[in-house]
């Protein structure tokens, strides 16, 4: 499929998603929302893909924020209406994908781009890169999760540090706060990332994805996660991965699984 704002690729069983604005530092406008939602959707539908990663163009930025061109004469209903239709159409489309996806953080990753790769299942930043929430400095608060993901991954305390300074962090920081899983070079991101992504998909498709949906249970105030766990442990055992999990473990030898 073509796309204006982003390039998909496929290898073997990953794919890759690079948002392609680099005169603009790959900042989110409503189209490239929409181009991300349907690539996701794509992508997570095809049964040879087990693992997506996504990440910006050139070496400066991962998404550096939101287009504010596009919003900065909204009315009250309007800003309300994009926050709404952010986190349903990509946000927490991402964030509840059965395929797991891995953010490549390549440089800044600020507002918009920050609360992207906090949706993602998995982050890995190059150590040049620079993280943030500055929305207050423009009169608004993030808008698409980052008061919701941020606490929950580096704690009330420092989340509301950043967010009422506006401030940008390094990936020193956002190591040993828990924001990011991985700190690497710039030139190691990628194949960082895929030789993750190489592990991930070696197992099954089907597990993995009910673990997505159990973990993210245990973050939602109207889900009992502990019963989600439970519900999608009992679904793993009529699915034809468990059976070949299980045969393959008693067999001795490395499991293939079917796909999604």
């Amino acid at each position: 499929m073509d796309y204006n704002n982003i390039i998909t690729a496929k290898e073997n069983n990953l794919a890759i998603i690079t948002i392609n604005r680099p005169k603009k530092l790959n900042a989110l406008n409503n189209e490239t929302i929409k181009e991300l939602h349907s690539a996701f959707e794509v992508l997570d539908a095809d049964a040879e893909v087990k693992a997506i990663i996504i990440t910006g163009s050139g070496e400066k930025a991962f998404v550096a924020g939101a287009d504010i061109a596009e919003f900065a004469s909204f009315s009250v209903e309007e800003g309300t209406a994009l926050a709404a239709k952010g986190h349903h159409t990509l946000f927490d489309f991402v964030e509840n994908l059965k395929t797991p996806v891995i953010a490549a953080v390549n440089g800044f990753a600020l507002g918009g781009g920050l609360e992207l790769a906090m949706a993602c299942h998995i982050r890995v930043a190059s150590d040049s890169a620079r993280m943030g929430l500055p929305e207050v400095s423009l009169g608004v608060i993030p808008g698409y999760g980052g008061t919701q993901r941020l606490p929950r991954l580096i704690g009330k305390g420092r989340a509301m540090e950043m967010i009422m300074t506006g401030g940008m962090i390094g990936t020193e920081s956002a190591l040993m706060w828990g924001l990011i899983n991985h700190m690497v070079a710039q030139e190691e991101l990628l194949p960082f990332c895929k030789k993750l992504a190489e592990k991930i998909t070696k197992n099954s498709p089907v597990a993995i994805g009910k673990a997505i949906e159990a973990v993210n249970g245990g973050f939602k105030y109207d889900v009992d996660g502990f019963k989600t766990e439970i519900e999608a442990f009992g679904y793993c055992f009529g699915t034809e991965d468990f059976k070949e999990g299980t045969t393959a473990f008693l067999e001795k030898r490395k499991a293939d699984f079917p796909g999604k």
